[in-house]
């Protein structure tokens, strides 16, 4: 644990992240009643980490290697958690979360390649877009699961659509701007 405690606070709070995606799974497989809303809140308060370590790391000048690969990973395996839980339990489609999965990859090549050539690509704001209505589906899921807010079920079908739209969007438009990277 010394490691741990030697990180700055941005890096604490994504290597915190991680370790809350097996207790969100957990959670989300073993509750009943009023416990159902454990999950939604370890989402969400990984979701709030994401943007306050951001906002840290940039304000205090505190960016990192560690920070720049791992801040996004920590994103992917926590969205691609619960989209390939929600499958399992009914809320979504494969195809949908399959989708998403490889443009997530794929992105990770291109920016891999790059890096390769000593290329840093940043993300686009297509992809930031795109990873708030990820989060906003998956607590809109989250919220129906409880069982206490049903009338919520009603909106997964049109985020969904939303997610499927932007996913695509601004997958095609990171590598559009980033052409450079295969021809180079």
């Amino acid at each position: 644990m010394d490691w741990f405690k030697k990180m700055n606070l941005p890096n604490k709070l994504t290597v915190l992240r991680v370790l809350a995606i097996p207790l969100f799974l957990f959670f989300l497989y073993v509750t009943k009643g009023v416990f159902r809303f454990l999950p939604l809140l370890i989402f969400i308060a990984a979701a709030v980490t994401d943007a306050i370590d951001g906002y840290i790391a940039r304000r205090d000048n505190l960016v990192t290697d560690f920070g720049k690969f791992m801040d996004p990973l920590a994103d992917k395996l926590l969205t691609a958690s619960a989209f390939i839980a929600f499958v399992e339990m009914g809320y979504m489609s494969a195809w949908v979360v399959v989708l998403i999965i490889s443009r997530e990859f794929l992105v990770s090549g291109f920016r891999t390649l790059a890096a390769s050539k000593g290329v840093t690509i940043a993300a686009n704001p297509w992809g930031k877009i795109k990873t708030v209505f990820q989060m906003i589906l998956i607590v809109v899921v989250l919220f129906n699961y409880t069982g206490y807010f049903a009338f919520t079920n009603g909106w997964v079908n049109p985020l969904v659509a939303v997610v499927v739209l932007l996913t695509v969007t601004s997958g095609a438009t990171y590598i559009y701007e980033n052409m450079n990277v295969i021809k180079a």
